[in-house]
């Protein structure tokens, strides 16, 4: 599958700097501090991205123009060429910490709506007695990506699982055949902000950690071939260059 527009397209468009924190929005302090890019779509366009912990539970954090979540993927009816809104925090957390292979990629925590199919098969979100019609609710996962020319020229992808493997994965990966697990740690939208509230049985893996914040859009193959979910259209970065300059509570 070809991407719509290549990550190293979007990064070259991207006005994103790294400005210190004395420079911060009101009330928004510390993270990464992003100035404001009038061509971005407002509540795609970050200017605060942080990551804190409070005891075992780390807290994901972003802030956008307008409101976040607002904007949806428009239906399309199948799988296949299907879209996937998303708010995605990259670290250098090793994906072993959350139940996959040592150094698989580059492991991202992600709030995504994507309402042609349900990756959440262990989840009622809509609360209608239905696991599988949910997809279009904001809903959290871990994701390993990794670049993949096949999405365009060095763009990322979500890992896939080659047919006949059987990778180490986490309790509740959906069964999908790529690194993506859906543990329905709940987002939290609040005006221009938001929040994911992630415990870990070892905080000191994330307090170590550095990061960054994309928003993006994610589309699946039109064949549902390898490779599956490819990183099609960035909308930010917030440090510019997907550089992870972000520290864990700093």
């Amino acid at each position: 599958m070809k991407a719509h527009t290549t990550l190293c397209i979007a990064l070259a468009a991207a006005s994103a700097a790294f400005v210190p924190a004395a420079t911060a929005h009101e009330g928004h302090k510390g993270g990464i501090l992003t100035p404001a890019t009038r061509h971005v779509k407002a509540d795609f366009d970050l200017f605060h991205t942080k990551i804190t912990t409070e005891g075992n539970v780390a807290i994901f954090h972003v802030a956008v123009s307008g409101k976040a979540g607002k904007s949806y993927p428009t239906k399309v009816g199948k799988l296949g060429g299907s879209a996937v809104f998303s708010y995605v925090w990259p670290t250098t957390i090793d994906p072993y910490v959350v139940g996959f292979e040592q150094k698989s990629g580059i492991l991202a925590f992600a709030v995504t709506s994507h309402p042609d199919f349900d990756d959440t098969p262990l989840y009622d979100e809509n609360g209608d007695g239905d696991r599988a019609n949910d997809g279009n609710l904001w809903h959290s996962h871990w994701v390993v990506l990794t670049k993949d020319d096949a999405c365009g020229k060095d763009a990322l992808k979500v890992v896939d699982i080659p047919p006949g493997t059987k990778p180490r994965l986490p309790k509740t990966w959906p069964g999908l055949p790529i690194l993506i697990d859906s543990p329905a740690w709940s987002p939290v939208f609040k005006g221009q902000s938001l929040e994911v509230r992630v415990p870990f049985d070892d905080i000191g893996a994330v307090e170590g950690a550095s990061f960054d914040g994309v928003t993006a859009v994610l589309r699946v193959n039109a064949s549902v071939h390898n490779p599956l979910l490819c990183v099609a259209d960035v909308f930010k970065i917030a440090s510019g260059k997907l550089t992870l300059p972000g520290k864990v509570n700093q």
